[in-house]
């Protein structure tokens, strides 16, 4: 076991403990890199100045440099610092702040759901892209479409990708940039969230897009695992399928609990000492952030399943400058997924999983077993 397995090994939670018994901030000789396993490192990583997202001499991978899905990395919020970092942030995190539960719970219910491992994935992976479409002003098949390409999308993402993945990326992120295009100008567009975004934009548009499509992207994965780590939950424990469960509860816990995202990055740029460590240029942190959820500094008896926790506290989406904008919409659009999943009464007794091939996150994708 290492840090990156981790990610998507049946149960990295002991070696987490582990990690964090040996120290907060160590060296990890087989990967070397740093890595944060306590909730105190992982505080003082995320809002140190000096670790950035992205590493100085490579701001976009190499592998995707050249193509329409480098130029979209190169202008995400979530991949720079600063004011390109803060623009697009602005403009986008107000309104998915603002937008009401009832109308992501009728957007929710208005797809076909069905209970077998098909109808899952395309709840847990296509439903919530097309939530977001239609909360911006796209119309039911335009959305169905952008989810399709999403799927594509991501690769550019995933350092895992091959070469075909990577093409397959460039096309979608072209494909994609063409939706907002007509999306900017569509003068009947009547989505109070796309016109406050575009009211506090201050930037270019190709910035705008490329932030509206970083959108998408975190929506397919993040509450893919939101979603698909709850079902986990409910196979391995049927106790918390009882008729008082609240489901709002039940996705809260889980992001804690076995968070989608169990791992970021951050590359220090200057030379500066974090927890007594001293850090060079040009330094990698692994940030542990689902082993800081289980951090008792962070959270009392963090290893038990606690629906209604109180004061329950969580890296899972971040902290700081960089904290994910889209907390609450992801929470939302994943309670009132699991809500109708269930109302469905899959058998989730008969169903098996693996988790997507991932360094960082852990996201099931669910078989029919025989």
């Amino acid at each position: 076991m290492d840090p990156i397995i981790a990610a998507t090994h049946a149960d990295p939670y002991p070696y987490y403990a582990r990690l964090r018994a040996e120290g907060g901030l160590v060296f990890h000789q087989g990967l070397k890199l740093w890595v944060a396993s306590s909730a105190r490192s992982v505080a003082a990583v995320l809002a140190h100045p000096d670790c950035h997202v992205r590493p100085a001499a490579e701001p976009v991978p190499k592998a995707i440099a050249d193509g329409m899905a480098g130029k979209v990395f190169g202008q995400l919020m979530r991949m720079n610092e600063g004011e390109r970092q803060r623009c697009p942030r602005s403009a986008i995190q107000p309104g998915l702040a603002l937008i009401d539960e009832n109308e992501i719970n009728a957007l929710v219910s208005a797809r076909l759901i069905t209970p077998d491992a098909d109808g899952l994935y395309n709840a847990m992976f296509r439903g919530p892209v097309c939530v977001v479409a239609a909360l911006l002003g796209f119309s039911p098949a335009q959305g169905r479409a952008i989810s399709e390409l999403m799927a594509d999308f991501i690769a550019c993402l995933a350092p895992l990708s091959d070469q075909v993945q990577l093409k397959a990326s460039h096309a979608a992120a072209e494909q994609l940039r063409g939706y907002f295009v007509e999306l900017l100008d569509d003068p009947d567009n009547r989505s109070a969230l796309f016109a406050g975004i575009r009211t506090r934009f201050a930037g270019e548009a190709e910035t705008l897009i490329a932030n509206l499509i970083g959108l998408f992207s975190q929506t397919y994965e993040a509450t893919a695992g939101l979603i698909g780590n709850a079902i986990v939950a409910l196979i391995q424990n049927p106790s918390l399928l009882r008729d008082s469960t609240r489901v709002d509860h039940l996705i809260a816990e889980i992001q804690r609990f076995d968070p989608p995202v169990q791992n970021t990055r951050r590359f220090v740029a200057a030379l500066c000492e974090i927890e007594g460590v001293k850090l060079n240029s040009g330094d990698v942190i692994l940030v542990l952030l689902a082993s800081a959820n289980r951090d008792p500094q962070l959270n009392d008896s963090p290893d038990a399943f606690i629906l209604d926790r109180p004061h329950r506290r969580s890296f899972t989406f971040g902290a700081g400058r960089h904290q994910c904008p889209g907390q609450m919409l992801a929470l939302g659009i994943a309670s009132a997924t699991l809500s109708e999943i269930l109302v469905h009464q899959p058998a989730l007794d008969r169903l098996a999983w693996k988790y997507r091939p991932s360094l960082n996150g852990r996201i099931p994708v669910f078989s029919d077993s025989p």
